[in-house]
């Protein structure tokens, strides 16, 4: 019996723990948000319109995320039907746009006047925190729930 425990222990792949899985996932997060960044300054800079520019690079920077993360935060999750997970990823990362930018804007309307540029990276700062929480939650127990 020791030998069949041996051979599962081998092929399951080995599941983290939450905390192991929001470190990787803040990591993941932050290396996909320098893509977004440079894949939107980069477009920018060649003459493209500021809508399009930031939808492709939210695009890339997303599907990124996706793929990193299935692989290496909630890997012990992956089996099943691949693409209902990228469906649900799409629909959570859908949703969880718009509560970051409901957010930012929220704040910047109520927050009171003070230096612009700390104004703007509170706005930003709060909306990608709640919007990085809501991403976790969701993709942990729903999208790649075991």
């Amino acid at each position: 019996m020791a030998v069949a425990e041996a051979q599962t222990d081998q092929t399951e792949p080995k599941r983290l723990g939450v905390v192991n899985q929001l470190i990787r996932f803040v990591a993941i997060g932050g290396f996909c948000a320098i893509i977004d960044a440079g894949v939107y300054a980069l477009l920018l800079s060649f003459g493209w319109p500021n809508w399009t520019s930031k939808a492709v690079s939210f695009i890339l920077g997303t599907t990124a995320s996706y793929l990193i993360n299935r692989k290496f935060t909630f890997s012990g999750a992956s089996t099943g039907n691949a693409k209902a997970k990228a469906l649900g990823f799409a629909v959570v990362y859908t949703a969880t746009f718009f509560v970051n930018v409901g957010t930012n804007q929220l704040l910047y309307l109520t927050l009171p006047d003070f230096d612009p540029q700390l104004r703007y990276a509170v706005c930003w700062i709060v909306a990608q925190g709640l919007g990085t929480l809501i991403n976790f939650v969701m993709l942990k127990w729903v999208v790649f729930r075991d």
